[in-house]
């Protein structure tokens, strides 16, 4: 990620819940920062989350192109408007990838990392998509957003759908979270934010090497059969890091915090009382 033109920060919208110490929550791609109301509605039970959607998607609005070093410049903004001089990064897919950066580009500030479906390298196992896959999506979709979580809806169209590689289980969990928040977010995804991505993929990201220098804890979380960020490529980014703890959830893919939500937060819970100083305690 290079400094290859002169950046303005965007202002990012930003959901803000609970008080206490600053979590920063980063949604993946397509995503809003509503898209982390799995984690952000239970930390801000004890913690004060910031959740923003990031340049181009959600209603930080941007159209014209950008890169991911962009993303960087308007994270760091935003720590300096609401006045945030440390706080714990959680991040999910594109999300973690961004905290990774943070934690590289200002140490000071970045207390720990939840990682969740992410690598430093990312590698996908994703089968070909054929055009019924597109259809049965798009059908599920549909239907799962005018009536959430609708079991002939699942059995018919769901799991045939690429929902079948997104998620393992075919709860009516995860179909209500898919519906409230997978939805919105990809409608509201610019082709800016789009473009930017894939070119980031498209240049071969790869940050393994620098890991080392990422000294704060940090939490890896993965499904087991994630074919968008493997599980394989997030354990070598836990193997890298100094201080990490990793957990990988069974019979589970890339939206697992929507189908064993409960197992997710406990497990974060326990590394919080694990490793109090990423929440400014001691």
């Amino acid at each position: 990620m290079s400094d290859r033109h002169t950046i303005t920060a965007a202002r990012l919208n930003v959901y803000i819940q609970g008080q206490g110490f600053p979590i920063l929550g980063l949604h993946g791609h397509p995503g809003t920062g509503r898209s982390l109301s799995v984690f952000t509605n239970h930390l801000s039970k004890r913690y004060k989350t910031f959740a923003p959607d990031l340049r181009g998607y959600g209603k930080s609005r941007y159209n014209s192109n950008f890169d991911m070093n962009d993303h960087l410049t308007d994270l760091e903004a935003l720590l300096d408007r609401f006045q945030i001089e440390k706080c714990l990064v959680l991040g999910w897919s594109l999300g973690g990838i961004l905290a990774m950066e943070m934690a590289l580009r200002l140490p000071e500030r970045v207390t720990g990392l939840i990682l969740v479906a992410t690598a430093a390298k990312p590698r996908g196992s994703h089968p070909t998509i054929a055009w019924q896959d597109n259809l049965y999506t798009g059908v599920a979709a549909l239907l799962n957003y005018i009536k959430p979580s609708w079991q002939w809806n699942i059995e018919t169209f769901g799991k045939r759908s690429l929902f079948r590689y997104l998620i393992q289980q075919h709860t009516s969990i995860a179909y209500n979270y898919i519906a409230k928040e997978a939805v919105p977010a990809y409608l509201q995804t610019s082709p800016a934010a789009t473009r930017a991505l894939y070119s980031a993929i498209q240049s071969g990201y790869n940050r393994v090497l620098d890991l080392q220098q990422i000294q704060c804890p940090s939490l890896v979380l993965a499904g087991e059969q994630d074919r968008h960020i493997t599980s394989d490529s997030s354990l070598q980014t836990a193997q890298h890091l100094n201080n990490s703890q990793w957990q990988c959830y069974p019979n589970t893919a890339h939206l697992f915090p929507w189908e064993v939500p409960q197992q997710v937060l406990n497990d974060i819970d326990h590394w919080l009382e694990e490793h109090p100083q990423v929440i400014g305690s001691q």
